[in-house]
C-alpha cells in the first residue's frame, strides 16, 4: 500500500509538473511562431512542445546543476526546431535567398572593411531596396537555424546561452565559447545602432516584434526586417571566421 501510495504521488507530483510549465511551452512556441511563415500551425508547436516538455521532466537530473526551467527550455524549443527541419517548411527559394544575402555582406565587408549599408547590399544582389525588404520578411523564418536554434530563453534570449552539462563543462568547450562570445560582441559592434538595439531588445530585453516597434518608433514589418538583416549580419560574419558547425 505504502509503495502505491508514493508511486500515485509521483505521478500526481509529475502531472502538476507538467501543467506548471504548459504556459513556458505557449511563450516558446508563440515566439517561434512569429517568425514562421503563416502555413505553420501554431498549435502543432504547441503539441510537439509539450512533447519535449515531457521528455525534460522524465529525464531531469538535479545533479546536474542545471535548472529545471533551463532544461525544460532547451528540450521545448529542440523538440519545435527538430520538428520544423524535418517538415522542411522552408521553400529552397527561402534558403537561396538567405545564402545570397550572407555572400553579398561577406562579399561588401571585405571589399569596403566595414559593415555595409541596406542599400549596398541591395545593389549587390541586384535589387532595390523596396525588393530587398521584401527578401528579408521573406527569409525571416529561416534564421531559426544556426544563431537561434539552440539558445534558451531563461534570463534573456543569449544567443550563445547553452544548458549546462558535462560535455560543455570540458575546458576545451569554455575556451571556444569564450572566442565566439568575442567574436560575436565584435560582430554586434560593427552593426548599425539601430539594428543593435532591435537585437538587444529582442534577446536581452526580450520583447516581442510589436513591442519594439513601439520603442523604437518603426512599423513591426520593418523591425522585422532589421532583425532577419542583423541576424544575417552575424551569420556572414561568423561563417568567415568560426566553422558554423562547431559551436552554432
Amino acid at each position: 500500500m505504502q509503495t502505491q501510495t508514493a508511486s500515485a504521488k509521483a505521478t500526481a507530483d509529475r502531472e502538476q509538473l507538467i501543467l506548471d510549465h504548459l504556459p513556458q511551452v505557449r511563450l516558446i512556441a508563440r515566439r517561434i511562431h512569429e517568425r514562421l511563415p503563416g502555413s505553420v500551425s501554431l498549435d502543432d508547436l504547441v503539441s510537439t512542445g509539450i512533447v519535449g516538455l515531457i521528455s525534460a521532466i522524465d529525464n531531469f537530473d538535479p545533479k546536474l546543476n542545471v535548472k529545471l526551467k533551463t532544461y525544460a527550455e532547451y528540450k521545448i524549443r529542440g523538440a519545435i526546431l527538430d520538428s520544423l527541419r524535418g517538415m522542411d517548411w522552408a521553400p529552397r527559394q527561402q534558403r537561396k535567398r538567405v545564402k545570397m544575402i550572407e555572400a553579398a555582406i561577406l562579399a561588401l565587408e571585405q571589399r569596403n572593411h566595414r559593415s555595409p549599408s541596406e542599400d549596398e547590399i541591395a545593389g549587390e544582389l541586384g535589387l532595390s531596396t523596396e525588393e530587398y525588404h521584401d527578401w528579408l520578411i521573406d527569409v525571416r523564418g529561416v534564421n531559426l537555424g544556426s544563431l537561434e536554434g539552440n539558445a534558451p530563453e531563461e534570463e534573456g534570449r543569449d544567443l550563445l546561452r547553452f544548458v549546462s552539462d558535462s560535455e560543455d563543462l570540458w575546458p576545451s568547450r569554455i575556451v571556444e565559447r569564450a572566442e565566439l562570445e568575442r567574436l560575436l560582441a565584435a560582430a554586434i559592434e560593427k552593426m548599425p545602432y539601430v539594428e543593435r538595439t532591435v537585437l538587444s531588445l529582442y534577446y536581452h530585453e526580450e520583447l516581442t516584434l510589436r513591442e519594439i516597434a513601439k520603442v523604437v518608433k518603426l512599423h513591426e514589418s520593418r523591425v522585422s526586417q532589421l532583425k532577419s538583416q542583423a541576424i544575417l549580419r552575424l551569420r556572414a560574419y561568423l561563417e568567415k571566421r568560426w566553422p558554423m558547425d562547431r559551436g552554432l
